[in-house]
């Protein structure tokens, strides 16, 4: 059944939308009787960024667009992108840091931070509020230790791109109110308000961590600053998002994803590219065309 964007979102806030961006930042919670297939598609198709919602509109995927070459990212409306995709690899990937359960931060209502590390807080802010585009590649690595790799494409504000290589048949768009769980494969795509998922605050124009956000950890070693962010839902439980920015160059390493069960998705960024300007129609969702899209 089809409803509108506007719609769609109401009925998810009715419905206590709970988790929130990559079927891991997106993912927070998901209904028990997809417990754990879920985890692998979302933990292990989302990029580690949804923490989904319990409760998701299916909807056909949309039959690819036409491919317009005007010198940006072209991309497939069903499918990969085709052109202006991010340039081979330059650096080896990297291996994913997965971080100890047993030391993550305690948390609590009155967690309270030292000038140093505010200061490192709002270092990672600047940074993130100074991204406008963004394109690289990731590895993610899931609950089980599966891994999966592809690229991600990024514009400020609100819109996300994940495209898993395959044998993976999902991919993540986010257009600045819905984010879409597409499988070409099933030619099915769920849809869960960006407003519910802590993507949105990757994807704000600006962002203050300690401000708009429940800082519960930061930590620095000599390699990283590491940033932990809490959400809570008195339906799902409490999720957490641990962000990792490099000391040297502040810039984004990887996240990890926990959801309310405690399973972790942990997703590593690379050859990130901040000058490229994807193509707009990169981050269109289509909620009219039910047509079957082409294998």
């Amino acid at each position: 059944m089809h409803r509108h964007p506007k719609r769609l979102t109401q009925g998810f806030v009715e419905q206590g939308f709970v988790e929130g961006l990559f079927e891991s930042i997106v993912r927070g919670g998901f209904l028990k009787t997809r417990l754990y297939a879920g985890r692998v598609i979302v933990a292990t198709a989302l990029s580690g960024l949804l923490a989904l919602p319990a409760f998701a509109e299916q909807i056909p995927l949309p039959k690819p667009a036409p491919i317009v070459h005007d010198g940006n990212v072209v991309v497939a409306q069903a499918g990969k992108p085709t052109a202006g995709k991010p340039a081979p690899a330059v650096t080896t990937p990297p291996n994913p840091i997965i971080p100890d359960p047993r030391k993550r931060a305690a948390g609590g209502l009155f967690t309270s931070f030292d000038a140093k590390q505010r200061a490192e807080a709002a270092k990672v802010s600047a940074y993130l509020s100074s991204l406008q585009t963004l394109v690289g590649q990731f590895v993610q690595v899931g609950p089980d230790g599966s891994r999966t790799t592809g690229d991600f494409y990024m514009q400020k504000p609100g819109k996300i791109r994940f495209e898993y290589d395959a044998p993976s048949n999902i991919s993540i768009v986010a257009d600045g109110q819905s984010v879409v769980v597409r499988d070409r494969k099933l030619a099915t795509q769920d849809a869960y308000p960006l407003s519910q998922t802590p993507l949105r605050f990757l994807l704000a124009d600006r962002i203050d961590l300690m401000r708009d956000t429940k800082v519960v950890g930061v930590t620095a070693d000599d390699l990283y600053i590491s940033i932990t962010l809490e959400e809570q839902n008195p339906l799902v439980g409490t999720s957490r998002l641990m962000l990792m920015f490099g000391v040297k160059d502040n810039v984004l390493k990887q996240w990890t994803i926990t959801d309310p069960q405690g399973y972790d998705t942990t997703v590593a960024v690379y050859n990130l590219d901040a000058t490229k300007k994807p193509d707009p129609s990169m981050f269109k969702i289509d909620y009219t065309n039910y047509s079957t899209p082409h294998q």
